[in-house]
């Protein structure tokens, strides 16, 4: 019981110092996971809308497929593009693997399920309620895509949120990319599995504190949107 609150002062004493090797993986968990959720929304928001204004045949298995692609196991998706970006692998020219980028590659698979199938859902229903305006007004696709986009863009944050949620929390496909390399692809995810295997918990406690309270700060601005969206929608 000592040793485990030792380790818990060691770890509050490690993010109230900002360390600098703590503050160095949270950066690239950042960086990675942030990056890997705007190219997400640039490729999830435009399908999400396209699959919500179109009708053709086939939709309903898109809408299954898009819909089963939200839970990919993350060690699979390493495994793909670890395949991929290995020496003997189609992309392995690129010299990718065990990169940043390769994580981002890695994050960007994984969430961009979720915010096109979340996003088809909540453009969908706005749709069904301007649908009959397009029509008399003979909206292109194209510019009823984009009016949607614009006026659920609060909900559309909330979707973002929860594809960085997400990405931040995720291990198993990163690990397998990145190698949880020192100073190159530590991040918080893989750097609490590796420390806590090596027994230093004061670290893994200092980055399990760092992810709880992101994790709070994106519930927090989720309610904050969904309140400014209600705002707006009654005002």
């Amino acid at each position: 019981m000592q040793d485990f609150s030792e380790a818990v002062s060691l770890a509050i004493t490690l993010v109230v110092s900002m360390d600098a090797d703590l503050m160095e993986i949270i950066g690239l968990s950042l960086r990675v996971s942030l990056s890997a959720l705007a190219i997400a929304c640039l490729i999830g928001f435009p399908l999400g809308a396209l699959v919500a204004v179109s009708r053709f045949p086939g939709r309903s298995a898109l809408l299954l497929l898009m819909n089963a692609l939200m839970g990919l196991p993350p060690v699979v998706v390493g495994l793909i593009v670890y395949l991929h970006l290995s020496n003997v692998g189609p992309l392995g020219w690129l010299q990718l693997l065990y990169t940043p980028t390769a994580m981002i590659i890695a994050q960007t698979i994984l969430i961009t399920p979720i915010v096109a199938a979340l996003s088809r859902q909540v453009l969908e229903d706005l749709n069904d309620e301007y649908a009959e305006q397009f029509r008399s007004l003979s909206v292109p696709k194209a510019r009823a895509m984009q009016a949607l986009i614009w006026d659920a863009r609060y909900s559309l944050l909330t979707v973002a949120l929860a594809g960085f949620g997400r990405a931040i929390a995720e291990v198993g496909a990163v690990i397998i990319v990145g190698g949880n390399i020192d100073h190159l692809t530590r991040v918080m995810t893989t750097a609490i599995a590796l420390e806590t295997s090596k027994g230093d918990l004061p670290l893994a406690l200092a980055l399990g504190i760092i992810l709880l309270i992101i994790a709070l700060i994106v519930n927090g601005l989720v309610m904050t949107v969904r309140m400014t969206a209600a705002r707006h929608a009654y005002a």
